[in-house]
């Protein structure tokens, strides 16, 4: 059930969303963000559900449909997924998704891609993927990739809406105002394909050093930032005259 807080902050704070066609404005590429066991499969780490939750299953399934689309046409997709190494946390969130883990792997629905050819896999240190991608010889995999396959239309998935695919989306946004991430024109954020997590403010205060968080009115607040940074939010998408996936 909703809350009226909800109900409230979407009332003053309206987001509008769109519809996009697939594949008619040039090369489109896929980026798949941190769906990974470690946030999405119950029980599988410090920060993954703790039980069944229906935002996040819709959101895997949704990219997994989007993926498998996108590997039929040999689309460029990118999946990044969260690794840390033990030494590095990430406040203020307690060690999660350790490389060499499975917290850190691609949740069962999407492991298939990992061996298609369009698929280029990222492990990244940070909530940014833009960031994440710069090697130590100063070059970026994600600019690579954008540049390689001219892509000038990007769609976006995975978690969390507010977090990681938010800081992703601001920084692809500033990069291609400036200039960096040439052919891209558009970001779009599919909405069905997102989630966050829920961290009630009951549960918060009776966990040290957590704070709350809760999934409707932050997933809400995710996509309406990312929309007033440039981003077109759309909970539609079209192929062939159809709707897709």
């Amino acid at each position: 059930m909703v809350s009226p807080t909800v109900d409230l902050l979407k009332s003053e704070l309206p987001l509008e969303q769109e519809s996009a066609v697939l594949g008619e404005d040039g090369e489109t590429g896929l980026v798949l963000v941190d769906i990974i066991n470690g946030f999405c499969t119950v029980g599988a780490g410090n920060l993954a559900p703790r039980e069944h939750n229906e935002q996040i299953s819709s959101m895997v399934e949704e990219s997994s449909r989007l993926g498998r689309l996108f590997c039929d046409k040999k689309w460029p997709v990118l999946a990044f997924l969260d690794s840390h190494q033990p030494d590095k946390p990430e406040d203020p969130y307690p060690p999660h998704c350790i490389t060499g883990t499975d917290e850190s792997n691609l949740v069962p629905a999407l492991r298939w891609i990992e061996k298609e050819p369009n698929v280029t896999i990222r492990r990244k240190d940070c909530y940014d993927g833009y960031l994440g991608s710069f090697e130590s010889d100063g070059s970026n995999v994600f600019v690579d990739w954008v540049k390689k396959n001219q892509i000038k239309t990007m769609l976006v998935v995975g978690i969390c809406t507010d977090i990681c695919v938010l800081d992703f989306v601001c920084s692809t946004l500033s990069a291609r105002n400036l200039g960096f991430l040439k052919p891209l024109k558009d970001v779009v954020v599919y909405s069905r394909g997102c989630a966050t997590f829920d961290v009630p403010l009951h549960v918060a205060r009776n966990t040290k050093g957590a704070m709350a968080h809760p999934q409707e009115l932050m997933h809400h607040v995710g996509l309406y930032m990312a929309k007033e940074r440039g981003a077109k939010i759309v909970d539609q998408l079209w192929l062939d005259g159809k709707e897709a996936p």
